[in-house]
């Protein structure tokens, strides 16, 4: 099982990005079952869970970014999105997905950068 993140770029502060995470070599009965978060890590700093999306597509976030990110999920696809809206320099990190329950080898991440 590999992931793949994509989507990320240099963006001014209050600008958009949607984030893309793909989960190949898992079988769709399979990553349906997953809890899949969306994590990140800014330089100098643990990583962190910053939203996340069950089965049932319930999904949670951390306060600094309710309001601003959505996650979202798309079983058939094995993907998993983050839209972010209304970003602030303190959003720069690299970004990362993975199964929340039962993390799977991480993958290389997709740099985001918020400054003007």
């Amino acid at each position: 099982v590999q992931i793949v993140e994509s989507g990320g770029g240099l963006v001014q502060p209050g600008g958009s990005l949607r984030l893309s995470c793909r989960v190949s070599g898992s079988i769709f009965s399979v990553f349906s079952t997953y809890v899949m978060g969306w994590y990140r890590q800014a330089p100098g700093k643990q990583r962190e869970l910053l939203a996340n999306i069950t089965t049932g597509r319930t999904t949670s976030y951390i306060d600094s970014v309710k309001g601003r990110f959505t996650i979202s999920r798309d079983n058939s696809n094995k993907k998993v999105y983050l839209q972010m809206n209304s970003l602030k320099p303190e959003d720069t990190a690299v970004y990362y997905c993975n199964n929340v329950l039962r993390p799977l080898d991480w993958g290389q991440g997709t740099q985001v950068t918020v400054s003007s």
